[in-house]
């Protein structure tokens, strides 16, 4: 990469710690397989003036998805699972669902299956103020309330799934598109099928081959040292810790969770997601070690919504993307509103990090921070606009 580009990076990265948009970034840039880039800025810690550096450890939040995308792939490679089963008959819970919509409830038009869940067509719901979204509300609730009771929480991934299939749907499944929890469904379907614990199965299929040693769903004693803290910015203060613990995540996650959330639960440091979204753009292997095959990366890393779906993913910064598979992917770059390539995929998390691989390019873009409701922000799109011009 070229000197003023990399400065331009810089520039970007220090500007944003200065105007207090976040605490501190790091980003990596690799492309055909090399480093191209690697930048640091910021604190890890603000009031003590502790840098973020290359091994500073951050909760991923959503960026847990496409994790689980991949954990879902290896069952269905093994004819474990296919996409059109039924949920009802891995979770009894979810037979006769309810869709909850206008303060009326009605028998769903019909059952829910894992294609649902992995498109977010499902019309499961993270909480929200009314209807469905607060019944769903209500179970992140038990689950906050019980890490205060037990450390790591009391609510197991299987009885999270137990009790959501109690829980009415926004909308009937396949009839719309909407950000929700099937990616906590699924890595609870992932437990039930393999019949190990989530963390377990990612362990030994992932973490392990892939030597992503720093990433699971707490941090070790011996780690906590390299744990970035999370801010928020408050109007009329200056940035602050955030000490919330969003959809049941401790704050700061140091007990192994009973409840492994696949959609927003791991901790990780930049080079280990480097090595699992290098796998990816490699057709599903990194340094002699296979995950997924090549046909099962073509078909994770592709897909649209239908017209209709479509209509609802219509979040701001994400014009000409489409979304399957726990991730968004770019189908129409003359709709973008960053610089951008056909093909491309990946996700953020609700703290900041961001993933895009960029298979036209060969290329890897990883960002690192911790920002409360952050996702693709306004770093990130410069960030973007910087490499891809």
């Amino acid at each position: 990469m070229e000197k003023e580009r990399i400065e331009n990076l810089r520039s970007a990265m220090e500007r944003s710690v200065s105007w207090g948009e976040t605490a501190g970034s790091l980003l990596l840039v690799i492309k055909d397989g090399i480093e191209e880039c690697y930048l640091e800025t910021g604190y890890a810690d603000i009031p003590n003036k502790k840098p973020l550096k290359r091994d500073s450890l951050f909760r991923l939040y959503s960026m847990t998805k496409p994790i689980t995308a991949a954990a879902a792939m290896i069952l269905v490679e093994r004819g474990q699972i296919e996409l059109t089963d039924q949920i009802q008959y891995i979770f009894p819970s979810f037979r006769n669902m309810k869709v909850l919509e206008n303060g009326k409830a009605s028998r769903a038009t019909r059952d829910l299956n894992l294609f649902d869940i992995f498109n977010m067509t499902s019309g499961l719901s993270y909480p929200g103020p009314d209807g469905a979204s607060y019944e769903a509300g209500l179970i992140f609730d038990d689950i906050i309330k019980g890490l205060s009771e037990v450390p790591g929480g009391k609510m197991t991934t299987l009885e999270y799934a137990d009790r959501t299939g109690r829980a009415p749907l926004l909308f009937n499944p396949g009839s719309h598109w909407a950000y929700g929890t099937g990616a906590d469904i699924m890595g609870a379907v992932i437990e039930k099928v393999s019949g190990m614990p989530f963390g377990e199965f990612l362990k030994k299929e992932i973490f392990e081959p892939l030597g992503m040693n720093d990433t699971d769903f707490y941090v070790p004693a011996e780690k906590a040292d390299r744990l970035a803290k999370v801010y928020e910015t408050v109007p009329g203060s200056e940035m602050i810790e955030y000490t919330g613990e969003n959809l049941g995540i401790e704050n700061p996650p140091i007990h192994k969770p009973a409840f492994e959330s696949g959609g927003a639960g791991l901790i990780s440091c930049i080079d280990d997601y480097a090595k699992f979204v290098t796998m990816l753009i490699n057709g599903g292997e990194y340094k002699g070690k296979r995950i997924l095959s090549e046909n099962s990366v073509k078909f994770l890393t592709s897909g649209a919504l239908t017209p209709e779906q479509q209509k609802d993913f219509n979040w701001e910064g994400m014009q000409g993307f489409s979304y399957s598979h726990f991730l968004r992917i770019m189908n129409e770059p003359e709709k973008a509103v960053t610089i951008s390539r056909k093909g491309e995929y990946g996700w953020d998390g609700w703290l900041g990090c961001y993933m895009a691989n960029i298979p036209s390019d060969n290329m890897s873009i990883l960002i690192m921070t911790q920002k409360k409701d952050s996702g693709t922000f306004g770093l990130t799109r410069r960030i973007r606009n910087i490499i891809l011009a």
